[in-house]
């Protein structure tokens, strides 16, 4: 049974940091894409970021490319993702997924990830 679970949201300011972390379990994920998603109130879910899990190859949406920052710890099974230059626009929850994808694909739909994590809170005061 895969697990992912997410923890490191909270209340932060305009331009603080965060980091959130997605501790995975019940498989052996090297073949697997990690992503980070968000969904605001009243929005739909958008992609963050992704990586691969094997060769730590990194994918970015544009709104947070350069403030954002995901990894993976191999001996943890954990994937992280740095959050700097935080601004209100970026206030949603943040789900942790997980893709099985063999090749050099990294899916930006959420519709690929076929395992979620529960989410959590972060928002981000003016």
């Amino acid at each position: 049974q895969v697990q992912l679970v997410e923890s490191g949201g909270g209340l932060v300011q305009a331009g603080g940091s965060l980091r959130l972390s997605c501790a995975a379990s019940g498989r052996t994920f090297s073949n697997y894409v990690m992503g980070w998603f968000r969904q605001a109130p009243g929005k739909e879910r958008e992609f963050v970021a992704a990586i691969k899990w094997s060769r730590g190859v990194t994918y970015y949406a544009d709104s947070v490319k350069g403030r954002f920052t995901i990894s993976r710890d191999n001996a943890k099974n954990t994937v992280y993702l740095q959050m700097n230059s935080l601004k209100p626009e970026d206030t949603a929850v943040y789900y942790c997924a997980a893709a099985a994808v063999s090749s050099w694909y990294i899916p930006a739909s959420g519709a690929e990830y076929d395992q979620w994590g529960q989410g959590t809170q972060v928002t981000v005061s003016s």
